[in-house]
């Protein structure tokens, strides 16, 4: 209730100012090592409470644990570790999407203020990254698979270096987790018919896709599929499904150039005919749908750079009666 949330700010407030605390953060983490803040303390209380059997007895106590936590950043996390893993990996892996969502939290902080070093220690990198790869299999709840998502993609650093930093003198490319994690993106946005799942999807394509470099050449004919089927179906107000998928094309385009030449005559009619579909478009804003102009135009730019100059696009091909959307295509060979 508010009543409650107020008397406990009061008395925050109050153990704050008795002990000369800046803030919550400094009251749990404390200045040095000798001084280290009451976090060890904290979860003392708590630990009794968070184990398997346990915890659902006292919804509360889910929340004061993942509040405490996200209080708490390098270096103090680390030293306490081997308490904070398990509660959070517990709460990713139940049924209700409220707790999955905030064990995933729990878990996406422990990866970004852990070194790298204390993660792979004991294989645990490994264990977050089976648990996060699990929940993208399985979860169908937007809200659930973006924060997985992200979580994944800094995890991955820990566990490998990404593909693009690779050196071309190094030794043949093997399939890497990145690969996985794409492949199995790829293969879920190509069957993905909730408008919400295809938003959290493309919104975090680009960063995987960026990340992988040339070697994203592997994934080149599922990756097409995708693009050409996100960019046929609308998606309104923000059209936010195809200006990311148009992001992640121009990043495909540039990293694996070569390999899209024979790729361009599919890609050139579906941007094509993006052009009339937003030209069309009466329920767009002028905003948007300049965006989309502009981020297809770039993708044409590109395509026609890699095939040497061999794209033709002539005004036919746009639409007839077409405005300031034929002058941006002249700048094709008509």
């Amino acid at each position: 209730s508010s009543a409650s949330r107020a008397a406990a700010r009061c008395l925050q407030e109050a153990l704050l100012r008795a002990g000369r605390w800046r803030d919550s953060a400094h009251l749990l983490m404390g200045d040095t090592e000798e001084n280290g803040g009451i976090l060890g303390e904290v979860l003392d209380v708590l630990q009794p409470q968070l184990s398997k059997s346990s915890w659902q007895r006292c919804e509360p106590v889910k929340l004061v644990f993942s509040w405490t936590l996200l209080q708490v950043t390098r270096p103090r996390l680390s030293p306490h570790l081997p308490r904070l893993l398990p509660p959070s990996l517990l709460l990713s892996d139940h049924h209700l999407p409220e707790n999955c969502m905030l064990g995933v939290r729990c878990l996406h902080h422990i990866v970004l203020n852990t070194p790298a070093a204390d993660l792979r220690q004991l294989n645990r990198a490994e264990v977050l990254h089976q648990a996060a790869l699990r929940l993208l299999s399985s979860s169908r709840v937007a809200a659930v698979v973006q924060p997985v998502l992200f979580c994944l993609l800094d995890l991955l650093l820990v566990l490998e270096k990404p593909p693009s930093s690779l050196a071309p003198s190094c030794p043949p490319r093997k399939n890497s987790r990145h690969d996985d994690v794409l492949r199995l993106v790829l293969t879920h946005m190509e069957a993905e018919h909730k408008v919400a799942l295809r938003r959290v999807y493309a919104a975090a394509l680009p960063p995987y896709v960026q990340r992988m470099g040339v070697a994203v050449c592997r994934h080149l004919k599922r990756l097409e599929r995708v693009v050409l089927g996100y960019l046929e179906i609308r998606d309104p107000p923000e059209e936010t499904s195809r200006l990311k998928v148009l992001e992640v094309l121009q990043n495909t385009i540039r990293a694996a150039w070569p390999r899209m030449q024979h790729r361009s005559n599919a890609l050139l009619c579906c941007l094509l005919r993006l052009l009339v579909d937003v030209s069309s478009d009466s329920e767009l804003r002028d905003s948007i749908r300049q965006q989309l102009m502009d981020q297809t135009c770039v993708c044409l730019k590109l395509l026609d750079a890699c095939s040497h100059g061999d794209v033709q696009v002539s005004d036919g091909q746009v639409t007839r009666g077409l405005n300031y959307e034929v002058q941006q295509i002249q700048t094709f060979s008509v």
